[in-house]
């Protein structure tokens, strides 16, 4: 699964006992069983995109792609099928506040 963050108004607009209990959020959905925490991820200005063209390896500044939300983290989730999937990213506090969590399945090349 991946954590889309939302813009950082929705989190600013929260108290400081709010943002505890987001923080409190993912940690419970971090203890789901099933769940691999994955690390979060810094800032979309602080990225680097690489491509490779020609041959050539060339760097841009920032995220591949200008957007309203931004890749904030991701996770692993061993679910039964994709309704347990749902119900488990519909608890990601960034799916309420602005962002969004994106499942897809593991793909196996071995």
């Amino acid at each position: 699964m991946l954590i889309y963050q939302g813009s950082s108004e929705e989190w600013d607009a929260l108290s400081e006992e709010e943002q505890k209990q987001v923080y409190a959020d993912y940690g419970a959905i971090n203890k789901t069983p099933g769940v691999t925490p994955g690390l979060p991820m810094g800032l979309p200005e602080n990225a680097t995109t690489v491509r490779v063209e020609g041959g050539k390896t060339l760097t841009t500044d920032g995220p591949f792609v200008g957007m309203k939300e931004a890749v904030g983290g991701w996770f692993v989730l061993e679910a039964d099928d994709l309704d347990a999937a749902i119900e488990v990213a519909a608890r990601v506090p960034a799916a309420r506040l602005g962002g969004a969590i994106e499942i897809r399945p593991a793909q196996t090349y071995w």
